[in-house]
């Protein structure tokens, strides 16, 4: 497959050893992968004409302006030092700021239905490796994984495990470790499972080898290689509904084209519901499935392309027709099949696409400066957003408030 590049072997990618009194389980790799990087679909490129699209906003906006909006459900305050990120169900995965400067990170754990915050991961399990620190973590209701790097080497470890009312059960598993010659991971986790994607360095003498995307369920000790890419990924994993959307490198004879594709999650990725391959050399910024259709962003104007490639959050599928929202990304693209929320600077765009409007979700005050994030991404029944908040006498950042809408 072509993985294994200088300094990485199968060995050193997959080791199992003693950390902080508990035993961590090594996961080893199936042989194969199930869509290789010389895999081809008959599908051509999506360039349409700038003006084809139907756009939400501004003078040519062709959707109508709804008042009502989305109705808040939930707000609660956290101490300042908590970054949430994207997660699918009740809990929300969070790193939080340490108490000192080791441990600097801390894993953890916000619960939507009891506004509670939980520590899962107190501190980096990596044996023998004072400079190591928790760097991203991601969970669902039934498992949590989480990444720590070597802030001197750049190596890393994504370790995962099961998962349940705020607490890890078990012994976790070491699913990857690598040098700086390989990105720290872009990952997800849904239901038990825990998806992956392992890339080349931008420098290094890796950045020619092929980049591969690995799937791993709680309890296993094998993980498998589900979709290979010539070069890096586009975006990251992106959960919605039954789907995994991921963009590897496609038709790689005829130039650099990234495949949005839709794979089952069903089945482990193993059936390809939907592709749409953007013009060449365009990269999408963010991709995920909703419902029947694609919301792709794209975070610079490429002079070419056509309509996909201009800066702008895109809905729609292969056949050309697409829905815009022409203003620069920020996050990802989350919602219901039919009502999707689209950050922009200082609020969201909350799109319509069956009723043909659009409302605005504003910004906290106090909280543009250090920004205003989703933590959600793809379908789901309820939105959540995180900001963190200044002080309105010192100016400081004082505190984190996260909200939730029913969508």
């Amino acid at each position: 497959m072509g993985l294994f590049g200088r300094n990485i072997t199968r060995r050193g990618l997959f080791r199992g050893s003693a950390a902080t009194g508990a035993a961590i389980a090594a996961v080893s790799l199936l042989d194969g992968c199930t869509h290789e990087a010389e895999e081809t679909l008959p599908s051509d490129p999506v360039v349409v004409e700038e003006d084809s699209a139907t756009v939400v906003t501004g003078e040519d906006g062709e959707f109508t302006y709804d008042e009502e909006g989305l109705k808040q459900v939930g707000e609660w305050r956290l101490p300042l030092g908590n970054v949430l990120h994207a997660g699918e169900g009740t809990w929300i995965p969070v790193t939080t700021a340490g108490d000192s400067a080791m441990p600097m990170v801390k894993c953890s754990a916000f619960s939507l239905e009891t506004g509670e915050l939980t520590e899962v991961v107190p501190e980096p399990i990596t044996p023998n490796a004072s400079n190591v620190v928790i760097f991203n973590a991601r969970c669902s209701d039934s498992a949590y994984a989480w990444v720590e790097l070597d802030t001197l080497t750049q190596s890393w470890s994504l370790y995962a495990g099961k998962f349940s009312d705020g607490v890890l059960s078990g012994s976790p598993s070491t699913l990857w470790q690598a040098d700086s010659e390989w990105d720290p991971p872009r990952f997800t986790v849904s239901g038990n499972r825990v998806i992956w994607q392992v890339v080349p360095s931008l420098s290094g003498s890796s950045t020619a080898m092929t980049s591969h995307c690995y799937l791993w369920r709680t309890g296993s000790s094998e993980a498998k290689a589900v979709v290979e890419s010539l070069g890096r990924f586009a975006t990251a994993p992106s959960v919605s509904g039954n789907t995994v959307t991921l963009t590897p490198r496609v038709n790689n004879e005829a130039g650099v084209y990234y495949g949005v594709t839709a794979y089952s999650l069903d089945d482990d990725l193993t059936t390809i519901i939907d592709r749409l391959v953007m013009p060449e050399s365009v990269r999408p910024f963010h991709a995920v499935r909703m419902g029947d259709v694609f919301a792709l962003s794209v975070e610079a104007s490429y002079g070419s392309g056509g309509l996909l490639g201009g800066m702008g959050t895109y809905i729609g599928t292969a056949s050309g027709d697409f829905i815009t929202v022409p203003l620069e990304p920020y996050a990802n693209i989350c919602g219901s099949k039919n009502k999707m929320v689209i950050k922009s600077r200082s609020s969201y765009y909350v799109v319509d696409t069956q009723k043909r409007s659009y409302s605005f979700l504003s910004a906290l005050d106090r909280s543009v400066d250090y920004g205003e994030y989703p933590a959600r991404v793809g379908e789901t029944d309820t939105f959540v957003t995180y900001a963190t908040i200044k002080n309105a006498d010192t100016g400081y950042p004082a505190y984190v408030t996260v909200r939730a809408y029913q969508m």
